[in-house]
């Protein structure tokens, strides 16, 4: 009885001491899930890359339109959009002080007229006299100086009511020519300074589709170039030519304008939005296209998941992307033909990680 007792409590520690060292042991860590994947086969294609920019239809010449003198504005018959002919009232300032100027100036060249002719008449009789022995050189020439002064004085008042009455002249603003405003800066009542700008006016004549290009895409582009202009308002394409570039960037936005001709029987409805494209066959290249879900950024650097048939296992691999054409990215480098691309979970994968192919035959 003894011996089994004994024997027992052999057993029993055993059995402790064998759960003791499994409870301390560390559990095995779960597997990683397996994840379906779907991949595709890339290839090369050379196709034509066309770069697509948004733009506006402006008239080739639009003037800023000013009154030549200062004044209080009386009426502005201008309103945006208006279409008016050459010669048409614009504006119209307060000519009263200038109308009295110039009442002031008519009366001082009706005095310096009189003065003219009245030293005229001098210098004719003292002309006679002088033929006839009765007064001397001197006094002739005295005379004559007279009434050249008297003369200068009356050009000098011709000129001074001629300036004048042109100033009267200015306090209207009158179209350059036939076209359609598309602005007003300066409303009744408000006083204006000469060369403030008053109405803008864009004449009729050639348009042209003018656009912004960036910097990175300023080589692609110069004067003489063929481009298509699609107006957004019934997809109708037109051919143009770039025919200025402009050679300093914009402070703001760090663009440079460009414009684009317009075939002279185009009537497209000024400021409406149109999509300028470049086509650059000339500088196509082989290229591979993915869609932008494939794509991840990491450590400021563009990747993508490449699958090893073989192992059927991912690693990471860096692209260069040129541009995007709608929803796909245009790679130029890091990629081969035949390699496999994994196109969707790409945040939630890791380099080794084995996967599935999706829809694979099992």
């Amino acid at each position: 009885m003894l011996y089994l007792n004994m024997l027992s409590h052999r057993f029993s520690s055993l059995v402790f001491l064998v759960l003791l060292l499994t409870a301390c042991g560390k559990a095995e860590p779960p597997r990683e899930p397996m994840r379906a994947v779907k991949v595709m086969t890339v290839g090369e294609s050379s196709a034509t890359t066309d770069l697509e920019f948004s733009g506006e239809v402006r008239a080739r010449i639009e003037s800023s339109l000013g009154f030549r003198v200062a004044g209080k504005v009386l009426s502005r018959p201008a309103e945006v959009g208006q279409r008016v002919k050459a010669g048409q009232l614009l504006a119209h300032l307060d000519p009263q002080d200038y109308r009295a100027s110039a009442d002031a100036a008519e009366a001082q060249l009706v005095a310096a007229q009189t003065n003219r002719d009245v030293a005229g008449a001098d210098f004719k009789r003292y002309q006679d006299l002088h033929a006839q022995g009765f007064i001397s050189v001197a006094e002739l020439q005295r005379r004559e100086s007279v009434y050249m002064s008297a003369q200068a004085q009356w050009r000098q008042a011709q000129a001074q009511s001629s300036v004048q009455s042109n100033q009267t002249g200015y306090t209207r603003l009158l179209a350059d020519g036939a076209g359609i405003v598309t602005s007003v800066d300066a409303s009744a009542g408000q006083v204006v300074a000469a060369g403030q700008p008053v109405v803008r006016l864009a004449l009729d004549g050639p348009r042209d589709a003018v656009f912004s290009v960036p910097e990175d895409k300023l080589g692609l582009l110069k004067a003489g170039d063929l481009v298509k202009v699609r107006q957004w308002v019934d997809g109708k394409v037109l051919d143009a030519v770039v025919r200025d570039v402009s050679a300093s960037a914009d402070p703001v936005t760090r663009t440079f304008v460009a414009k684009a001709a317009l075939p002279k029987d185009a009537t497209p409805v000024l400021g409406s939005t149109v999509t300028v494209s470049l086509g650059l066959a000339k500088d196509a290249v082989n290229t591979i296209k993915l869609p932008t879900s494939a794509l991840r950024l990491e450590a400021g650097a563009t990747s993508v998941w490449v699958l090893d048939p073989n192992t059927l296992t991912v690693k990471p691999q860096a692209i260069e992307v040129n541009t995007a054409s709608g929803n796909e990215a245009v790679v130029t480098s890091g990629l081969k033909n035949g390699d496999q691309v994994v196109l969707s979970g790409v945040h939630v994968l890791t380099a080794g990680q084995k996967v599935s192919v999706f829809g694979a035959a099992k």
